[in-house]
């Protein structure tokens, strides 16, 4: 399973933008402040989760919301897959 996730950080409310293989671990990686981008900011929790086949796909999607960078547009666009 590949994996695009947005988590938020539950003391500042900023997100991050991330894909993975194994979400779970991914998580514990942030809040434990192995992720350079993340460290000193959380606790983080996911907020949004998006599957795709190929990790082409998912990487391609994790760029567009990158990109996009709008919180607004992105709940509109693809609410259902907030949590």
């Amino acid at each position: 399973m590949h994996m695009v996730y947005i988590i938020a950080s539950e003391t500042t409310g900023l997100w991050y933008y991330g894909y993975t293989t194994d979400p779970s671990q991914r998580l514990m990686a942030h809040n434990a402040g192995l992720n350079k981008s993340t460290c000193n900011r959380g606790p983080w929790k996911f907020i949004f989760q998006r599957s795709f086949d190929t990790k082409t796909a998912a990487l391609e999607f994790e760029i567009y919301l990158k990109k996009s960078r709008n919180k607004d547009y992105i709940k509109r666009a693809f609410g259902e897959f907030f949590l």
